[in-house]
């Protein structure tokens, strides 16, 4: 079971990687030392692993390290340890009706295998015969951190009847336990699976419907079991509250092992090989005059101990904690408050700032937004992921399906080792299917089922399907059957889209503006990148020149949104919109025009548009704002997520091509990926927030399936910064 955030052992620990995933005693992980474990039980089947879709790849690439099979279980939301052992002994009984589940924590640091493999092997002797075997540590000393187990008098072969469960108790009632020869509970467990099940059905029916319920509707992708939703209406209860502290089948095995679940950095220092001053080192640290004292250095950093008793120093990711041994307790809080001062992504552009970014993608979001974020019964992709990760249901939209098959192709062509190719033929398969209209062209709205709601095709739409077939071509997903559709859709828009006063108008709403054409000049660009074709030269050339005499103000030198029919600015409000974000945006793709055309003109336009587009930044927030008016003040002061990545891209581009600009350029990038940061941070990692008010507070909404196609875009920009040696080491 890989659950649990470590958030005692921050800064080491993080949410993207936490504390089974870290060396914290020798050189590897103690999830890795706990698969090493596995070779010393006999008659053990390959492991199943119970954990979050953000730590899946964590885990595949362990057990492949290890050069094992197994199954990993992938929990919608974490429920505790009884819907997660419910979920396992399910899957087991299924396999085996007789089989034996050993359930272990990733996280507990046991260096004697042999002898955890003998007493293994004797509570599962006796598991076989019935009955659900814990197994309970001898204390060391008295604490508060560990529940207790009051054994029996009664049991065969060192195995015990189990009289009674005690909380965590207080100090002195800890040591008035120990003397009465109670034990630790370890938290792990050895039962036939069909026994667990009847007992889950005794005393947490609900718990073992949901389990049920989510085993039975579960989707294999590769090694991974995907639970279905049913899974989050499981009561968040753990195994002892569930099951043990009723049931009359609770026995227990003493474990006359070493044993330490690492729950904080005084157990870690006790876990440890010290020097004869009783300290112990990890990374690049040096000592002198400390004694008692653990030091653990991430990679990159270097931390001088001059004196000090028993302290904790931890530096890693550019963040450091120094504490009393005797104050770790305070320790969860004081994360607690870092979290809700500051993102957790930090704003300096450095090689380690780009890491955290890519992590977050790679790591959280992508596996999420595939895994979750798709519909893998009906097809498509989901419009929206609650801030606890679970689907929300919607009808869909065309652009919400063309952006994530964009999304996925990009991931696979920057070297993404997910399943990005079968997100790509996924996505390519709802825009064929219940979105392609007779004519070629694509409407705009389905139900979940694919049945049409709305068949207006939109040209904003329309420039998103033909992204989607540029990015799939470019990452080798069968290219001469997207050239065809790309070409005939293009055809299509030609034939019904274009305007009498030149370039293209949408099918409904506001008729011309600059959006849609925004878009299709970003489709026109990557098909260009895709195949050099003279008809994606021609279009791009032509939306290029429309924005270069119409949509740019000649004098203000900012981009507006809503016209006339001869591209003139619009009459009334609409023609007084401004948006830092497009101002951004459209900056970027002429600069890419500008490098592809040979031209000079699109630098000068990008750089204007860059220098009206940070008027809306607000130095408060730190967050590129909604709205502007045409003098360039503040109309709408609420801030979306996508703006901030238009910010950072236009700065990292502009920053590569103005070098006498380039040290304020780059200090932009870093306030536009700490503005980013913001957003990213949610409980649930790789979900995000979208809309920011005027307070700084973020709106309790979904996450919108859309913004990845713009998150995703801002880190491929600051990867690009790095590959070309423009971030600091």
């Amino acid at each position: 079971m890989c659950g649990g955030a470590g958030a005692r052992l921050w800064p080491a620990s993080r949410p993207h990687r936490p504390k089974p995933f870290i060396p914290l005693v020798g050189p590897v992980s103690i999830f890795d030392r706990t698969l090493e474990r596995l070779s010393h039980l006999p008659d053990v089947a390959p492991p199943i692993i119970v954990a979050g879709a953000g730590h899946s790849g964590l885990i595949e690439a362990s057990l492949a390290a290890a050069g094992l099979d197994g199954l990993v279980v992938i929990e919608p939301e974490a429920r505790d340890s009884g819907p997660a052992m419910a979920a396992a002994a399910l899957i087991v009984a299924a396999r085996d009706p007789e089989g034996v589940c050993i359930f272990l924590a990733a996280d507990h640091h046991i260096p004697e295998p042999a002898a955890f493999a003998r007493v293994v092997a004797l509570a599962a002797d006796r598991a076989r015969h019935g009955g659900i075997v814990t197994l309970g540590v001898t204390p060391d000393q008295p604490s508060s951190a560990y529940g207790y187990i009051r054994p029996g008098q009664t049991g065969t072969d060192g195995v015990r009847t189990v009289e009674a469960f005690v909380e965590k108790p207080v100090t002195d009632r800890a040591m008035e336990l120990i003397a009465e020869g109670c034990l630790w509970n370890s938290g792990m467990f050895i039962a036939r699976a069909q026994v667990l099940i009847d007992e889950l059905a005794a005393h947490a029916p609900e718990m073992l419907g949901a389990a049920s319920q989510a085993v039975d509707e579960a989707r294999i992708d590769g090694i991974r079991l995907l639970l279905s939703d049913a899974f989050r209406t499981a009561p968040k209860t753990s195994i002892d509250y569930a099951v043990m502290e009723k049931t009359s089948q609770a026995l227990v095995a003493s474990a006359e092992f070493v044993w330490s679940d690492l729950g904080a950095w005084d157990a870690v220092l006790a876990a440890a090989p010290g020097d004869n001053l009783g300290n112990h080192v990890s990374g690049s640290a040096y000592l002198e005059g400390a004694e008692g004292c653990l030091v653990n250095v991430g990679p990159g950093m270097t931390v001088a101990l001059v004196g000090g008793r028993d302290l904790a120093v931890i530096a890693d990711q550019g963040d450091v904690m120094i504490c009393e041994m005797a104050q770790l307790e305070r320790v969860k809080a004081m994360v607690d408050r870092i979290h809700l001062d500051r993102p957790t992504l930090r704003a300096e552009i450095t090689r380690a700032t780009v890491g955290q970014y890519d992590r977050w993608l790679n790591v959280s979001a992508l596996p999420l937004w595939w895994s979750l974020g798709a519909d893998h019964l009906q097809g498509g992709f989901h419009e929206a992921l609650s801030l606890e990760g679970a689907p929300v249901l919607a009808n869909r939209r065309l652009r919400v399906q063309a952006r994530q098959t964009h999304v996925f192709a990009q991931a696979g062509i920057a070297g993404w080792t997910g399943p990005w190719s079968q997100a790509v033929l996924h996505g390519l398969s709802a825009l064929e299917g219940p979105f392609r209209r007779p004519d070629g062209l694509f409407r705009t709205l389905t139900t979940a089922t694919g049945k049409a709601l709305d068949e207006t095709a939109m040209l904003y739409d329309q420039a998103f399907v033909l992204l989607a077939l540029a990015s799939a071509t470019q990452a080798g997903i069968r290219p001469d059957t997207n050239r065809s559709m790309a070409l005939e859709l293009l055809s299509a828009i030609r034939a019904n889209y274009a305007a009498p006063s030149g370039g293209f108008r949408e099918a409904a709403g506001h008729s011309y503006q600059s959006n849609p054409l925004m878009h299709l000049f970003e489709a026109s660009l990557a098909w260009i990148e895709t195949d050099g074709s003279e008809v994606w030269r021609a279009l791009a050339a032509e939306v290029a020149s429309l924005a270069g005499r119409h949509f740019v103000d000649q004098q203000g030198g900012f981009l507006r949104e809503f016209f006339e029919t001869d591209w003139t600015p619009a009459k009334g409000e609409a023609g007084r919109v401004v948006e830092p974000g497009h101002q951004f945006e459209w900056a970027w793709l002429l600069l890419r025009w500008g490098v592809l055309a040979g031209e000079s003109w699109p630098l000068k336009t990008a750089w204007r548009l860059y220098q009206c587009g940070v008027q809306g930044i607000d130095a408060r927030r730190g967050v590129a704002v909604d709205e502007l008016d045409p003098d360039l003040r503040v109309s709408r002061p609420s801030a979306r997520l996508w703006p901030q990545t238009e910010w950072l891209k236009a700065a990292a581009l502009l920053a590569e091509q103005l070098p006498e600009q380039r040290e304020a350029l780059l200090a932009d990038v870093g306030r536009a990926a700490h503005g980013l940061g913001l957003y990213l941070v949610n409980p649930v990692e790789g979900v995000y927030r979208d809309k920011l008010d005027i307070a700084g507070a973020f709106k309790d909404e979904p996450a919108p399936a859309s913004s990845l196609y713009h998150i995703a875009g801002a880190v491929e920009a600051l990867r690009r910064l790095e590959r070309l040696g423009l971030v600091t080491p």
